[in-house]
């Protein structure tokens, strides 16, 4: 009775100041609310770039293995393996769209809380590049999607409007055209930039790369327009060393562990049955490249124990077998004993142990990708180097293609040791500098431009930068890929070219739905994206 008196009391009285003063918002607002002005800014950017970094079933359960990077028999892995539903695939296809969307809208904030702020005019500028690379990830992965009317739910906007393609690219440019000159290196940097500590110099290489990887993707679409932005990123000064890869940093301790590592530990049979592809391997033999060993390995001892203890395996190059897609567990005529050059299981260890079907596959190493505070690859010097190479051999105005192919290679090969706080993928420096004396770039362009392709291809496949290594196949068309044929495939019998839209855009923003469709095609996966036609 005594409390209802006093809370009745305290309404009487706030109702009754209200009636009798001008002040009343001032009286009712609490002192402890957190409001634009008690936000550090600069959190939002570090916040943004792990929720971008972390990829997870972002890439692993479709990208990864649509590009035959890696390839799985375990069931949910069927979407990405096979193009066959499985597990939760409904779940699965808005896990690009919304880690990109979630991250810019971090950033959207950021910016609107330093808006007519000058002393944040670095911080400004870095977002919109950070937005324009969380953005392409997504029009990449889906077509057209909001854009212009996107991160307007303050302002009322519940059911943006969905951009074209083309649109997004023209205004992904220009902004970047604008943002990356603006960068002042005598001002301050971002505070929490867990890229590059706040260093704007490197900000702005990072720009310039970023800019050379939107250019590139229009070379089937609108040369012209490529040309001039790629040769505005090479003149401008894009990443110069493996010192200005832009890596997303984890730590497991804080509960911001490596999103790859994770999922590849959620259960047994994802350690057990994700393997490198025969696609990736199988080049990588035809070479002799030193990666091999840093990258792959078997389980250390036979049977079904071995291979599924989460410990270091056995590296040895000559051992490293890269598992053909499309294969099961199942015993029938997919089983992958039925794969040509099957290697045939390890044998049982005895008592209750049984033998492993994969275990003479070669897994992505466990010390280097399995590390739940391991880095992730986001932009990196030698897939720029690579991109100014291939802009060289079209005839462009950025430099001589095969220097930045051989700078490409090295560097490749030299950022797998950023992975880990101890490196653990390293490469030999002499090992590295044989390989690129005995494979130069060819003279002939249709080669060159196999050759660069093929490279940027093991470097984000390695990277475990699969959206990418995806992205870049449907641009370049290499690696050349054979798709899978297995029963009950959702695509038709293609490799998929694009993710379908979210399922709940059809109850939340059906407008925006049916103008996509409408504009791009019909919404499925052999769908292919403006820039990929």
């Amino acid at each position: 009775m005594k409390r209802r008196y006093i809370y009745g009391g305290l309404i009487a009285g706030l109702m009754l100041s209200a009636s009798c003063t001008k002040n009343f918002d001032k009286i009712n607002t609490d002192p402890n609310q957190t409001t634009g002005a008690l936000i550090n800014p600069n959190y939002f950017v570090s916040q943004a770039q792990v929720q971008f970094g972390n990829s997870g079933y972002n890439q692993l359960l479709f990208q990864s293995m649509w590009v035959q990077g890696l390839a799985g028999t375990e069931g949910y892995y069927t979407n990405g393996d096979k193009y066959v539903q499985g597990g939760s695939f409904g779940s699965y296809l808005p896990e690009t769209w919304n880690q990109s969307y979630q991250a810019g809208s971090l950033i959207y904030e950021m910016k609107n809380l330093i808006k007519g702020n000058a002393a944040y005019s670095n911080l400004d500028n870095c977002g919109t590049i950070l937005l324009v690379m969380f953005q392409q990830q997504v029009t990449d992965a889906y077509g057209d999607c909001p854009y212009s009317e996107a991160y307007q739910a303050k302002n009322g906007i519940y059911t943006p409007s969905f951009d074209k393609q083309q649109a997004i690219y023209t205004s992904m440019l220009s902004q970047l055209e604008t943002a990356i000159p603006a960068l002042d290196a005598t001002k301050p940097g971002p505070t929490a930039d867990l890229f590059y500590g706040g260093d704007v110099a490197k900000w702005k290489k990072l720009g310039y790369s970023l800019m050379a990887r939107l250019a590139m993707r229009l070379v089937k679409v609108d040369a012209a327009t490529a040309q001039k932005y790629v040769e505005m990123a090479y003149a401008g000064g894009a990443m110069a060393s493996t010192a200005d890869d832009a890596f997303s940093t984890t730590d497991n301790s804080n509960g911001n562990g490596n999103s790859d590592a994770q999922t590849i530990r959620n259960n047994t049979p994802d350690f057990e049955q994700v393997r490198w592809s025969a696609t990736l391997m199988n080049y990588l033999h035809s070479t002799n490249d030193p990666r091999i060993s840093a990258v792959g390995e078997i389980a250390a001892g036979n049977g079904l124990a071995a291979n599924d203890t989460y410990a270091a395996g056995d590296n040895t190059a000559s051992l490293q077998i890269g598992m053909p897609n499309g294969y099961d567990l199942n015993g029938g005529a997919t089983d992958i004993s039925h794969a040509p050059g099957y290697p045939g299981a390890t044998p049982s260890s005895g008592g209750t142990d049984a033998p492993a079907p994969l275990g003479k596959y070669s897994r992505p190493r466990f010390q280097v990708y399995v590390d739940l505070n391991r880095k992730n690859m986001l932009v990196t010097y030698g897939e720029t180097e690579l991109l100014f190479a291939e802009a060289a051999v079209r005839g462009w105005n950025t430099g001589v293609a095969a220097t930045h192919w051989a700078n490409a290679v090295a560097a490749d090969m030299q950022s797998l040791a950023e992975f880990n706080a101890t490196p653990q993928a390293v490469v030999d420096p002499t090992a590295i500098a044989a390989y690129v004396a005995a494979n130069p770039l060819s003279a002939t362009q249709a080669t060159a431009l196999q050759q660069i392709n093929m490279e940027y291809f093991v470097a984000t496949t390695t990277g475990f930068s699969f959206n990418e290594a995806w992205n870049n196949w449907k641009r370049s068309g290499y690696p050349v890929l054979t798709p899978v044929v297995y029963p009950g495939q959702f695509t038709d019998g293609s490799i998929p070219r694009r993710i379908e839209y979210p399922p709940t855009l059809a109850s939340t923003n059906p407008k925006g739905l049916a103008q996509a469709v409408a504009d791009q095609g019909a919404d499925k996966f052999e769908t292919r994206v403006w820039w990929d036609k």
